[in-house]
């Protein structure tokens, strides 16, 4: 069996610089492919993705894949690994370690991969009118679905007279969240962010047009996109990215880059719901009846705490919009699960039937 070192020690030498350990290829891909896969196919790691191209990214170079027949683009996300074989084919993709999804827009069920196989997600918002806590809270919710590492960056702390006002209520939306207040435009900022940019690992980021991504895209690859300035009346941004897409940086990490979202859609039964309102959810055990709304029932924890001081009101809002999207969301996969079934019994008992007919037509022949 070959092995995961000698596997990366037949990599041809990288043309662009880095190896597939750079990519972010480890053992937990290697696991998955078997000997001939080891002998006959290419691992990609996706770097771009728009509507009808895919772009991987080898230790020999990068070029542009083809999806399998009737497999559209959105199969993939940017930072997934794929085989492909030598036709530039794909052939199937690796199981990710992460994966950062949300519900596509529309009223549909279908979910959108983000992001795969990413370390940490950079929330990044601003000091001014953009600063949304509930918008954190559900940026939050989506990392720790996916178990990935949130850190919330507020930009534009040089053109604000209190940061802190900014900064100190985020750091209270979840134990142990770093929070950092930044210039995106500091030639500092690579080295205030290096903790969370390892060589070989993925971050991605995330937040409205106009906070400052691109500024930060261009400082960690070197890069001079341009960028957008926002408007002044009501401090929302322009759009400078169009598609997601993966980047090298200056400290051997890669970057993700998402076009700017304001309105994020959890998708089916998001647990990083609990995990962002973990406060919330420990209190809420503690109510005197199990079935508490937490409004004015005798005994309610959480009213008792927010009579205390110790918990926002806002908060216990923020939480319950959530969780009743949460509970639409489920129960609208599950009826579209269940109509799925049901049509597809339908024609599975309609080709019964025809096949019954025409048994009896060859019989009267």
């Amino acid at each position: 069996m070959t092995s995961f070192e000698d596997f990366l020690g037949k990599a041809p030498e990288p043309k662009q610089g880095w190896s597939l350990a750079d990519l972010g290829f480890t053992a937990h891909f290697m696991s998955q492919l078997d000997m001939d896969e080891l002998e006959q196919l290419t691992p990609y790691r996706i770097s771009e993705i728009q509507r009808s191209v895919v772009v991987g990214l080898g230790a020999s170079d990068s070029r542009s894949l083809r999806t399998p027949h009737k497999v559209p683009t959105s199969t993939y996300g940017v930072g997934d690994w794929v085989l492909a074989d030598h036709t530039d084919q794909i052939i199937r993709r690796l199981e990710p370690r992460t994966e950062l999804k949300r519900r596509a827009a529309g009223t549909g069920v279908s979910e959108q991969i983000m992001a795969a196989n990413v370390d940490v997600l950079f929330i990044v918002t601003s000091c001014n009118d953009d600063f949304k806590l509930a918008r954190i809270e559900r940026f939050l919710a989506l990392a720790r679905d996916a178990d990935v590492t949130p850190v919330v960056l507020i930009t534009k702390i040089d053109l604000c007279d209190d940061p802190a006002s900014f900064v100190e209520p985020a750091k209270g939306l979840m134990e142990g969240l770093d929070v950092l207040g930044l210039n995106a435009k500091d030639p500092d900022v690579v080295s205030q962010l290096a903790p969370w940019c390892h060589k070989g690992q993925t971050i991605a980021m995330v937040g409205s047009s106009g906070v400052g991504k691109t500024t930060l895209l261009n400082a960690f690859t070197g890069r001079t996109d341009a960028t957008q300035e926002i408007r002044e009346d009501d401090s929302k941004g322009r759009h400078t990215t169009t598609y997601r897409s993966l980047h090298p940086t200056v400290n051997g990490a890669w970057l993700v880059d998402t076009p700017g979202i304001r309105a994020l859609r959890l998708h089916e039964k998001s647990t990083g719901i609990e995990q962002v309102f973990d406060d919330v959810v420990e209190l809420a055990t503690q109510c005197k009846f199990r079935n508490c709304r937490h409004e004015n029932e005798p005994g309610c924890a959480i009213q008792e705490a927010i009579t205390a001081g110790s918990l926002d009101a806002e908060r216990l809002e923020r939480w319950r919009k959530l969780e009743a999207e949460d509970m639409r969301n489920t129960e609208t996969v599950a009826q579209s699960r269940r109509k799925s079934k049901a049509f597809g019994k339908m024609v599975k008992n309609a080709a019964k039937e025809a096949d019954r007919f025409r048994g009896r037509d060859r019989e009267d022949f």
